[in-house]
């Protein structure tokens, strides 16, 4: 239950045998590749392999020939070796897509002729009926014809045009709205004619030149359009059949081309020197055998396996080791940031304290059951993280229920059980008293008490580790906050609630007014802890003004910090409130509605206030405890590994 250890990989060889290095590597999905040249303070004559990936190309014209018939580009298993046969992969690639473009060519084609005949279709079948020639009237010198539609009230106005001549209007098929239809106009009346049916609303259609009528048009394009359907459906058949019988083949050279072409970006981490590389990165200690065995099969090539050191400039990735109940809350160490590699690993801590306070916070017997089978059931259905940790939440949130005495809201449903435990005649916690509730208030304290003091044994511990004295011995969730933070609330606690007067002169010099300079002298006396020359500030008074506003700031978040945990107890009470509100409500009810209430108010309260305890004890991890011994600013381990690298390497079905 910590950071997994790490180990430094360092690997020398000629230059022909980085791509098996890096494939042997990948292959074990332990072996995290870094920049080689960071490693070296004089990088002369040292360059970066710059070759131009060889395998980009085809792989990209793969994928599109993938996706021209039709399918999805689905990575399988499929085993490479830096010695295969790489012009082999070309070739298949240049044959199939050659296959694939050419029918795909004569397809889009025939898809723009069908497009195009069915925009003519439709123009012309605005004007079947009319035994009109369109090749004779469209070729008349003399005239000027208009195609188009008018509305049904326009068409009706031409009857105010009758003594025109000219204004005449042929319809053909119409609609609720619209008349089509074509009408005539000699060169000389053409402006006229054509202003007359502007006012009425007429629409032009331009319609493509065509010989014959229009019921004639409509019928060839009408047998064309088949036959073009015919080819179309011919040319699928036949993708179709090439995908079929190219499909295991293709697949598997897809998915050899992605895992080299990846393997090869990661040539990016090597330095080059004539015709030799060095390849730097890590590995986990307990997988060092699994690496030496590949490494091991690769000829031209020496590497050392070292103890990873504590250089700040190269500090090995993080991957976290949890197991059992705490591995699902990895989720959240994740969401606020991975720990640093000399740094503690909160998983577990996270993981007990999120389990008690969700379980205090929302105790019922029979709703922490629903939440935890619901859990389950979104890990198993859905696989969703969030599913497991509402696992051991809803658990514990059953467990306080029983100590509660609340099953789905019924405050009472227990007292038999307590009986024949106890001897109790009903529950020994009874929320909503009054005498309870501050009970549970005050409780709710100390719980918040105890673990920030844990959290700042947690940034002792973690910060002597890395030899961070200023903040480990002197800052303020350090030696110094500690004893500063547990003295003043020690103290006066007990002077406040059990009249016990322990504070005295001597005991607020000690443990109080001392605490409160060496913090305020925190940053020149961990310098001069650390035994670092340049230990004095550069400005005393700019230096004092600073720490004095910091130091108030501290004395509020430590305040702030402490009774954040009241929503602890809050809650508490809140739950029971709004069960009460509940059974009121079905009470006025009765009957029927009394059952439908109560299976709906429990419903009700479940989800909002579940979601609700969710987000607030995140809060009181991320920002009450998380803030006083966490940096979260660890880089993750991501090893080398194709089956990650892009898409997950998936069987083909």
């Amino acid at each position: 239950m910590a950071v997994a250890k790490m180990k430094l990989l360092n690997i020398i060889g000629h230059l022909d045998s980085l791509d098996a290095v890096l494939i042997a590597c990948g292959k074990t999905g332990v072996s995290q590749p870094d920049d080689a040249l960071s490693f070296f303070s004089d990088t002369h004559g040292f360059t970066v392999p710059q070759e131009d990936n060889p395998y980009t190309d085809p792989l990209s014209r793969l994928e599109s020939a993938i996706s021209r018939v039709g399918s999805e580009p689905v990575a399988i298993n499929a085993e490479i070796s830096a010695s295969m046969d790489k012009e082999a992969l070309s070739r298949y690639v240049e044959h199939f897509s050659k296959r694939v473009t050419e029918l795909t060519r004569q397809r889009g084609l025939l898809s723009v002729r069908s497009e195009s005949i069915n925009k003519d279709c439709e123009q012309f079948e605005h004007f079947l009926g009319m035994d009109i020639d369109l090749d004779a009237i469209l070729s008349c010198k003399t005239i000027k014809v208009r195609f188009g539609r008018l509305p049904r009230d326009s068409f009706e106005k031409l009857k105010m045009y009758n003594a025109n001549p000219y204004v005449l209007f042929f319809p053909g098929v119409s609609d609720a709205s619209y008349y089509w239809g074509v009408y005539f106009a000699p060169l000389d009346f053409a402006p006229e004619v054509d202003r007359i049916f502007s006012s009425l609303y007429f629409e032009r259609l331009r319609i493509p030149a065509a010989v014959g009528k229009p019921d004639d048009i409509v019928a060839r394009l009408r047998e064309e359009k088949k036959q073009v359907e015919q080819e179309l459906a011919s040319l699928d058949k036949q993708i179709q059949d090439i995908w079929l019988e190219e499909r295991d083949d293709c697949l598997r050279v897809y998915s050899q081309l992605k895992q080299l072409n990846y393997y090869y970006s990661a040539r990016r981490y090597a330095a080059r020197y004539n015709d030799k590389f060095i390849l730097t990165g890590w590995i986990p200690s307990r997988d060092e055998k699994k690496v030496r065995v590949a490494l091991d099969g690769v000829d031209g090539i020496e590497y050392t396996i070292e103890r990873a050191g504590d250089d700040a400039h190269h500090t090995p990735p993080v991957k976290l080791h949890n197991t059992g109940m705490f591995k699902p809350f990895e989720f959240f160490v994740d969401m606020y940031g991975l720990p640093r590699y000399t740094e503690v690993d909160p998983t577990a801590f996270v993981a007990i304290t999120y389990t008690l306070l969700f379980g205090i916070m929302f105790g019922d017997l029979g709703q922490g059951l629903v939440v935890a089978l619901i859990g389950w059931l979104m890990w198993k259905l859905k696989k969703m993280p969030i599913g497991k940790i509402l696992v051991p939440c809803g658990i514990s949130s059953a467990i306080f229920g029983v100590v509660y005495g609340s099953v789905f809201g019924f405050e009472h449903a227990l007292d038999p059980l307590y009986h024949a435990l106890f001897g109790l005649e009903e529950k020994p916690i009874e929320v909503m008293n009054s005498s309870w509730a501050m009970k549970i208030i005050l409780a709710s304290v100390i719980i918040g008490l105890l673990l920030i003091v844990l959290a700042m044994l947690l940034n002792i511990y973690s910060s002597l580790r890395r030899r961070d004295y200023e903040n480990g011995i002197f800052g303020p969730n350090g030696i110094v906050g500690l004893v500063f933070y547990s003295s003043l609330v020690f103290g006066f606690g007990l002077q406040l609630l059990l009249d016990v007067k322990i504070v005295t002169l001597p005991y607020v010099l000690v443990l109080i007014v001392l605490p409160l300079i060496l913090m305020f002298l925190r940053e020149p006396l961990g310098k001069l802890a650390a035994r670092k020359p340049d230990w004095k500030p550069e400005k005393w008074g700019e230096f004092i003004l600073q720490n004095f506003f910091e130091m108030f700031e501290l004395m509020l978040s430590y305040l702030s910090n402490t009774m954040s945990f009241l929503r602890v107890g809050a809650f508490v009470l809140i739950h029971a409130g709004m069960m009460m509100a509940v059974f009121t409500l079905a009470e006025l009810a009765g009957g029927v509605g009394y059952v439908a209430i109560v299976i709906f108010g429990n419903a009700l309260v479940m989800c909002m206030e579940a979601l609700l305890v969710a987000i607030q004890v995140l809060r009181l991890e991320f920002y009450e405890m998380f803030s006083r011994y966490y940096n979260g600013d660890g880089r993750p381990f991501k090893p080398l590994d194709a089956s990650t690298g892009d898409k997950v390497f998936t069987e083909a079905k």
